[in-house]
């Protein structure tokens, strides 16, 4: 497999010989509003421009999984630029429903035993956030990937750590895992994904996996760095195990 960063949460991964776009945000720097009641109200997003142009990213993709509806996951530019019969899976009928509504006529909602093209997808719990902000971050999934020809991946979403996360790790035994780790928030409510210590919980979890931390630094409201991150994973003995790919960067496995 290949997992690329691409910017934020989006990735492209290269997977038996299918490629998935994940989670897409593909406007230009500085084209939305910066996210309100949060850090840097002076910053438009994405704070920082693709690495790639769209046209490569979208050329010989095979499908496109949307873990939430948020605009830093699926932007109006993905949905102006992604080709509408392009297949898309999403986590829930309700969503389902707005990507139809997008002009997408190949939507399918994920389940625990999806299959595409002899590729096992399975839709994992996530919980954005803690609290009383659950209720206004709304519901989200992650997605495990299996193929008896490839090592198994857990892309874990817009999540922290929790005991949810836990089970699935238990229950897959993933040897690469990507987490959402800006530590994004809001000034009330806390963490909306993973931050330093919640990255450290995943890999205490699973101690042999290689994690990769994804959406960082690309929308206003992040609260923890890459240089922030890396100074802890070193402090943690965690070099060898933790990745933080720079937007653009990717890795084979």
């Amino acid at each position: 497999m290949n997992i690329q960063q691409i910017r934020n949460a989006t990735l492209v991964v290269e997977y038996a010989g299918k490629t998935f776009l994940i989670d897409p945000m593909l406007a230009e720097k500085g084209t939305y509003p910066p996210f309100p009641n949060s850090p840097r109200q002076d910053q438009k997003n994405p704070l920082v421009s693709l690495p790639t142009s769209v046209d490569h990213m979208i050329n010989n993709l095979d499908a496109v999984i949307v873990t939430h509806l948020h605009l830093d996951h699926f932007d109006d530019a993905a949905k102006d630029m992604l080709p509408k019969d392009m297949k898309m899976f999403v986590q829930n009928e309700e969503d389902a429903k707005e990507v139809r509504n997008a002009g997408f006529q190949n939507v399918e909602i994920l389940t625990t035993d999806t299959v595409f093209e002899g590729i096992q997808l399975i839709k994992t719990k996530g919980e954005h956030g803690r609290g009383d902000i659950l209720k206004l971050a709304g519901l989200v999934c992650g997605v495990v990937f299996k193929h008896q020809s490839e090592k198994t991946l857990y892309v874990a979403g817009d999540t922290v750590w929790y005991d949810a996360i836990q089970e699935e790790i238990d229950t897959h035994q993933p040897e690469i895992i990507v987490v959402n780790g800006g530590n994004n928030q809001f000034f009330e409510g806390g963490s909306l994904v993973m931050g330093k210590e919640d990255i450290y919980e995943t890999h205490k979890a699973a101690p042999h996996a290689k994690i990769i931390v994804s959406h960082m630094e690309a929308v206003n409201h992040w609260t923890l760095s890459r240089e922030e991150l890396k100074s802890f994973i070193h402090e943690k003995g965690m070099l060898s195990h933790v990745l933080v790919p720079d937007d653009g960067e990717s890795y084979s496995f």
